[in-house]
């Protein structure tokens, strides 16, 4: 299954055109419309091009687009810079396949594994709970606290994966007190890896199990939302310690572009703080919630 084809990009365009209100935009809001947002030959008209380019280009069937066309679709759209980079790597099958062409020759993407030094570095990270995300947001590694805050070690390693445990474990629900947010934000940076690994078998398979599992999941990936993980914040409520308020970074690994360092910040001197040191001596396994990002 290639998750980012023709019907990827059409899909996300289509989602992004039902944002915009036509008044927005200059055009008349009344009268019949047979889908919300903008027309095909609204959009068409605004970025400068034709109406037949633009609806082969939904189609999945145009020409390649240049990054001027890709642009001013983008200004259309109101795209963010997240968004636009994602409809650059969906509307370019040829770069796509000729990227999976040369990771096939190569004998394909090599199993993920943490380098010791970031290990060490985790291990040294005492006051945070910290872990390293991988492809598809698994979980690859962790420090000792973010095993007490979030209970990874509880968790069987092929179910170590962020979407999955959102979706698909029921504590979740309970461990997230912002679950909706936590859903959206999952499944949009979900969303990005795929525009940026169409090609990728796992994905495939993850995508189809969180689809019969959860109808959340189904309708949040229909709707096309994109989103890099940076930074924000988190409410989690602990089995043990009761209600924790994380604000948390997100780091890229150099040298490793498919990593993500995660480090959860408390605030000095909050009550936050006063529980995750009070978890700070404690094994993960004994007091561990739900696997969580």
């Amino acid at each position: 299954m290639d998750i980012a084809t023709g019907r990827e990009l059409g899909d996300f365009l289509r989602s992004r055109r039902a944002r915009i209100q036509p008044e927005e935009v200059g055009f008349p809001g009344h009268g019949r419309r047979r889908v919300p947002g903008l027309r095909r030959e609204e959009v068409a008209q605004l970025a400068g091009v034709s109406v037949d380019y633009y609806i082969r280009l939904e189609q999945g069937r145009g020409p390649s687009v240049s990054d001027a066309v890709l642009d001013a679709i983008g200004r259309v759209l109101r795209l963010d810079g997240t968004e636009q980079e994602y409809l650059r790597r969906v509307a370019r099958p040829a770069v796509r396949r000729a990227s999976a062409a040369r990771r096939a020759s190569a004998g394909g993407p090599a199993a993920q594994e943490v380098r010791p030094g970031l290990r060490l570095l985790l291990d040294t990270i005492d006051k945070a709970p910290a872990f390293v995300l991988g492809r598809r947001m698994d979980v690859l590694a962790w420090n000792g606290l973010g095993d007490a805050v979030v209970g990874f070690s509880r968790t069987a390693p092929e179910d170590r994966n962020m979407p999955r445990q959102v979706f698909l474990v029921p504590q979740a629900r309970e461990l997230y007190l912002d679950w909706p947010a936590v859903a959206a934000e999952t499944v949009a940076h979900l969303r990005l890896y795929a525009g940026n690994h169409p090609k990728d078998p796992q994905l495939a398979v993850l995508v189809s199990e969180l689809s019969r599992g959860s109808e959340d999941f189904r309708r949040l990936w229909a709707d096309h939302q994109v989103k890099e993980k940076g930074y924000g914040a988190k409410r989690l409520m602990h089995p043990v310690v009761g209600e924790l308020d994380m604000p948390y970074e997100t780091l890229a690994v150099p040298g490793e572009p498919d990593q993500l360092l995660v480090v959860y910040t408390p605030e000095p001197g909050s009550r936050t703080e006063e529980r995750v040191r009070l978890l700070a001596g404690r094994p993960g396994g004994d007091v561990g919630g739900p696997i969580g990002a």
